[in-house]
């Protein structure tokens, strides 16, 4: 007797769940004129003038529709208008809906409208169960200032979002956006971009394949394969941040800005540009390549600052500032570069090695020639010190000053003054590079002439010349250095990556392992931003459209 209870008890509750689950009715509010011709349309019933059909939550109108009662579906001619809540209409000349699954077909002309778009193509199918419009027709979008094309796409009306997975373009009175993957969120604009995409405007042009770009704030976030090109300059790394409006981006891990002008390629790890005031900044392991003739300069700092426009750059760098050339090296603590003026200024503790020459002084100006792009000149303030070893034995020539100044030969030291107080230390040699004597004495001035192989191929003194030449046997070791002498030798800088001390190499390490890490991402779409998922409740969406 139970099991017959528990066996009927299960039978009702099936029951009432296919009760529950059936499908509600079309229901007919409205028609001028109805008929019912079987042999014509067979279990149709024809419906002509001012026809109105509801079916939860959805409103039908037309001018004429054939509806199936017993199939719980209908086909509307003419003036075709579905309207779901107050938010959303379809207008159409023909029409199909299916009240059992929930689904419409519209094809003709066919218009989908929200508050925030309207959607123009051919034909439509419209899912109300999972809310989702899609089409394959050419569709035609409009969004405030932005107007969207495709060959296809899909509508989310709850997300409010459109993918299109085919040849999709933004049209933007500021810019042109394509891509072949693209999420666009019609409350918002905010577009998320996958694969190759462009985008293309009067300023700049822009190339991605993984990104967002908010339409509304014009401000962007891009992470894989990108880059922002302008007439003269391209800004490349691992994640770009972009506002068009104040003409500014930064750009994070593996940074590389290329200056085609002023042929400068400059590079870190951190980097912000500000195109409107012409400036830059690089830090963490920043450098810059100066291309200067046939060879390179390479300029490192802390942090490197560029401003200015072209022709009236500066380049200041800081704290702990390296440089090498193939013929030149040095260090100090900061460096002004002026391009007008040709001057490079070489800021506290400055030391320089030109080929074979070790040079230091209290401040170092580096003069060019903007016309010929070589080295012109060199001056040494205060405390001017050179310092090169003997070409054989193990001894080194010194000379010692107030002041130096030195005039360059394709970017060689080719003569020197020094001026003030000068003291000399010079190992002199014969044709046979046999040792004649050291020559040690003080003057008033002291010049010398230098060859293309970095030795003192003349040496002059001038006025109230005390000194003598000694054999090498008559000078003690300790008379061989004059007071303030130092060999720095072992810290010349030999190759370009020398102008980076240990410290700066974190940087590099730890940008190699956060791209790897991101490798594995590299085939998935951006996550959508908190800012997208929240925006109706901070902008809340308008009521009804008319």
């Amino acid at each position: 007797m139970k099991k017959h209870i528990l066996f009927i008890i299960i039978i009702l509750f099936e029951f009432s769940i296919a009760v529950a689950q059936e499908a509600s009715k079309i229901i007919i509010e409205n028609s001028d004129f109805s008929d019912l011709n079987e042999i014509e349309l067979p279990g149709a019933f024809l419906l002509t003038g001012n026809v109105r059909a509801v079916h939860d939550g959805v409103v039908l109108t037309c001018n004429k529709a054939y509806y199936y009662k017993d199939e719980n579906y209908l086909k509307a001619f003419g003036d075709v208008q579905m309207v779901q809540g107050d938010t959303l209409y379809m207008n159409s000349k023909y029409a199909e809906y299916n009240g059992n699954v929930k689904q419409a077909f519209a094809t003709g002309n066919v218009s989908l409208r929200s508050p925030e778009m309207s959607l123009v193509t051919d034909t439509i199918n419209f899912d109300r169960v999972s809310q989702e419009a899609y089409y394959n027709s050419y569709g035609t979008i409009i969004n405030k200032e932005n107007t969207l094309k495709s060959k296809s796409g899909r509508y989310y009306v709850n997300q409010k979002k459109y993918k299109f997975l085919t040849a999709v373009t933004i049209t933007n009175p500021k810019y042109l956006i394509k891509s072949n993957h693209l999420d666009y969120y019609t409350n918002s604009g905010h577009s998320y971009l996958f694969g190759p995409s462009t985008i293309t405007s009067k300023e700049n042009f822009i190339y991605t394949e993984k990104g967002f770009y908010d339409t509304k704030k014009n401000k962007a976030h891009f992470v894989k394969n990108s880059y922002i090109k302008y007439n003269d300059r391209l800004i490349k790394g691992d994640s770009l941040f972009y506002d068009r409006n104040r003409e500014f981006a930064s750009a994070t891990r593996n940074v590389k800005i290329t200056d085609s002008i002023n042929k400068a390629i400059i590079k870190g790890h951190y980097g912000e540009v500000y195109r409107n005031k012409d400036s830059l900044f690089i830090t963490k392991r920043a450098s810059v390549r100066y291309l200067i003739e046939k060879d390179s300069m390479f300029i490192h700092g802390k942090k490197i600052v560029v401003t200015g426009k072209e022709g009236n750059r500066i380049v200041r760098g800081y704290n702990n500032v390296r440089f090498f050339k193939t013929d030149m090296s040095g260090k100090c603590d900061s460096i002004h570069s002026d391009q007008k003026r040709a001057l490079t200024q070489l800021i506290g503790k400055p030391i320089l090695w030109n080929n074979e020459n070790q040079m230091t002084g209290d401040v170092m100006h580096l003069i060019g020639n903007n016309t010929t792009e070589k080295l012109d000149s060199l001056k040494v303030l205060n405390n001017a010190f050179i310092i090169s070893k003997d070409t054989i034995g193990t001894g080194f020539n010194q000379v010692k000053g107030q002041n130096l100044y030195g005039k360059f030969k394709e970017n060689k030291l080719n003569e020197v003054d020094v001026v003030k107080n000068t003291e000399v230390i010079y190992y002199m040699r014969n044709d046979e590079q046999e040792l004649i004597g050291i020559n040690k004495n003080v003057s008033s001035k002291i010049n010398m002439i230098i060859d293309d192989k970095s030795k003192i191929e003349t040496i002059t003194f001038f006025k109230e010349v005390d000194g003598d030449i000694y054999p090498e046997k008559d000078l003690p070791e300790n008379a061989r250095k004059l007071r303030g002498f130092i060999w720095r030798g072992d810290e010349r800088l030999k190759t370009k990556e020398d102008i980076f001390p240990p410290e700066e190499d974190q940087y590099q390490s730890k940008a190699e392992k956060e791209k790897k890490a991101e490798m594995s991402l590299d085939d998935v779409p951006m996550e959508i931003r908190k800012e997208t998922l929240e925006y109706d409740k901070k902008n809340p969406p308008l009521k009804s459209i008319k």
